[in-house]
């Protein structure tokens, strides 16, 4: 992108993984400032270094750490995330794109955030928790590379009871946690499964049903 494309709130791809721009400074070599939406890490970059990327109904991804799917034909209730992804605020509201709110009441108009920002039905998408299985997955904007990359780099690994072994691209889930953790693998090395978010697990653990759960794989058909 040119510097004079990139506006704060949008979504961009920076080293093939989905940001959200909360700054930009001209005057900076590193002019474009980021945040990771799946764990809320900063980054900076340059212009150059980044790809738009609109949100829409049926999108999902992980933010900070738990997975949500866009939805457009759903009410949320308090407590409930929302993505302002249509932002028309008024004169006192200071909401602006793609921004996450909290919702803490709806009514027929619209809802209130606990940012105290009334905002209207048309203007977000419902986050639902959960990647629902006719939802496109936004976390990489070319998994295919990042597969070609290892593939390269990192010897696939083969489980000693056959059939039981990670792929990448595989999505698991973390049944012994009190907090929701969902992450794809995104390494093999040997016995070490490396998942986003800098996780690594030993392939004895990933594949222990009482500590983890596969989902899907989004990049089988």
């Amino acid at each position: 992108m040119k510097l004079y494309q990139v506006r704060k709130g949008q979504f961009v791809y920076f080293n093939n993984e989905l940001h959200k721009v909360y700054g930009v400074k001209p005057m900076y070599k590193f002019s474009v400032h980021l945040i990771k939406l799946r764990d809320l890490t900063q980054h900076i970059t340059n212009a150059a270094s980044v790809e738009r990327y609109i949100p829409k109904e049926n999108d999902s991804f992980i933010f900070d750490h738990k997975v949500y799917t866009l939805r457009n034909n759903q009410r949320p209730q308090a407590g409930d995330y929302i993505l302002i992804n249509n932002p028309a605020p008024d004169t006192l509201d200071h909401y602006s794109l793609n921004e996450i709110e909290v919702v803490e009441t709806v009514d027929n108009k619209g809802v209130i955030t606990s940012d105290l920002d009334g905002i209207k039905h048309n203007e977000y998408l419902l986050m639902v928790p959960g990647r629902a299985p006719d939802s496109h997955p936004i976390d990489y904007k070319d998994i295919a590379n990042l597969e070609e990359d290892f593939d390269d780099a990192l010897p696939q690994i083969v489980h000693p009871y056959g059939e039981l072994s990670a792929q990448l691209g595989d999505i698991y889930k973390k049944k012994d946690n009190d907090v929701l953790i969902e992450a794809m693998v995104t390494a093999i090395k040997g016995q070490t499964i490396y998942l986003g978010g800098g996780l690594e697990v030993p392939h004895e653990e990933l594949m222990n049903t009482d500590k983890w759960e596969y989902q899907y794989n989004p990049f089988n058909n």
